[in-house]
């Protein structure tokens, strides 16, 4: 599995953003997909997840406002980020693991990251 991120950038408060997660090692439909960001000065958290099956699963600071979805034929998954809030901001990543955990350690390859930064 090779993940690669795409499509962070700078967007104003209330705004949205579409982040796609691709997987050129193309063994992607295999694995649960999570999706994690750092915060500037903090650490890693969790932000949501999706297995292999379909089951979804989001971190308590993004429900409702951020959907994740995969399609398998393309070999991608996308975190649609709506009504983003300034304390969104930081490097998100994409990680590929057995489970949908929302816990790092979990994950076995990770993406190099895409930066979003959200603007009040």
């Amino acid at each position: 599995v090779q993940l690669v991120e795409s499509g962070g950038g700078l967007v104003q408060a209330g705004g949205s953003l579409r982040l796609s997660c691709g997987d050129s090692g193309r063994a992607f439909k295999n694995y649960a997909i999570g999706w994690f960001r750092q915060p500037p000065g903090k650490e890693r958290e969790f932000v949501a997840s999706i297995t292999w099956g379909g089951n979804r699963y989001y971190g308590d600071s993004v429900k409702g406002r951020f959907t994740v979805s995969r399609d398998d034929d393309k070999i991608m998954t996308y975190l649609e980020m709506t009504s983003l809030k300034t304390e969104d901001t930081g490097v998100y990543f994409c990680a590929a693991g057995i489970h949908g955990s929302p816990y790092p350690g979990a994950y076995e390859s990770w993406g190099q990251g895409t930066q979003v930064t959200v603007s009040s």
